[in-house]
């Protein structure tokens, strides 16, 4: 009877003991499972500013120009504006009107600091901020922006001889269509000047820009600037370099026309050195101009990282850094 007993009462302390270890390991497997949802649902620190390019909007009929992009940001806990900026102007012009709404979004917020992400011309417009406004700015994020000017600009610009009728016409029509695409986003009354932009977005007015609004420049064309820079503001870029990567695609098809002005790898209307800025995450995915906010609709290559997921990653990226 006492050897029962005991069989017993192991029996029931080896069940006890089976019970817990089966009780830690189902917590143990719960709390990994909620540890990466906790921290995809943390986001940023500051709230992250989008800021579209020449001929850009916040949203047409529902569509987004940053294609997917700030909902995707959103669902990672991230809290995410879209900056009402000229479709057309000068890089200083479109510089403080960012400025005016970012001051907006820290007043609606409470916080500090933003995380600028610009895209084409909108890369110079956050770097004037981050420049006149550090204070404001935690970050500057250029994508395929237009840091050490663009081939096609210069091309244009050159055509176009300044102070000409064929300059006056032609910054009529292309004012006639910044303003159509102003009045279908809801940005109407933002000032339009096609000239100014153009004039911003060539070599030589880049690099104007450049020696006025130095910080995250590289020291030479295709090279590397400063992660953080003397403003304590951090800098990142990346672009691509592939004008062709969705056949369906039709603005693949004049992107690729576009690219053959440049002597160089291009996503059709920026090379890749001349997107450098800060960190250079990298500068030859297979993307052109459109496909890195995800346009047209989501038409992009099949054979690279999705848009997306890279803005998701830059998104961590920033969390890392206590961003």
């Amino acid at each position: 009877m006492m050897k029962t007993s005991v069989l017993k009462i192991l029996i029931k302390v080896s069940q006890v003991k089976s019970a817990t270890l089966s009780a830690l390991f189902l917590a143990g497997i719960t709390l990994l499972s909620l540890a990466p949802q906790q921290a995809y649902a943390q986001g940023t620190k500051y709230p992250v500013v989008l800021v579209h390019g020449l001929f850009g909007f916040d949203d047409i009929w529902g569509v987004d120009y940053f294609y997917r992009i700030p909902q995707t940001l959103r669902q990672q806990g991230a809290q995410v504006f879209v900056a009402s900026v000229s479709p057309a102007n000068s890089s200083e012009v479109r510089g403080e009107q960012l400025r005016t709404f970012v001051q907006a979004v820290l007043a609606q917020t409470g916080a500090k600091k933003v995380n600028l992400i610009g895209h084409s011309h909108g890369g110079p417009t956050i770097r004037y901020v981050a420049s006149v406004s550090p204070e404001m700015v935690a970050s500057v994020t250029s994508i395929g922006g237009v840091n050490w000017g663009s081939r096609v600009a210069d091309l244009a610009r050159g055509i176009i001889p300044a102070n000409s009728n064929t300059e006056y016409l032609a910054q009529q029509g292309i004012n006639l269509l910044a303003g159509i695409i102003s009045g279908i986003s809801g940005n109407n009354g933002l000032p339009t000047d096609s000239i100014a932009a153009m004039t911003s977005l060539t070599t030589r007015g880049s690099i104007a820009f450049n020696q006025a609004y130095p910080e995250g420049i590289p020291s030479q064309y295709c090279g590397q600037g400063q992660q953080r820079a003397n403003n304590g503001v951090y800098y990142f870029s990346w672009s691509g370099t592939s004008p062709l990567t969705h056949v369906v695609d039709p603005s693949d098809y004049p992107l690729s026309l576009t690219s053959l002005v440049f002597g160089e790898p291009n996503d059709g209307l920026v090379s890749g050195c001349s997107s450098h800025l800060g960190k250079v995450i990298k500068d030859n995915y297979k993307m052109n101009h459109l496909d890195e906010v995800n346009q047209t609709l989501g038409l992009v290559s099949w054979f690279e990282t999705n848009p997306e997921t890279l803005y998701r990653q830059h998104l961590n990226r920033l969390q890392q850094l206590g961003l």
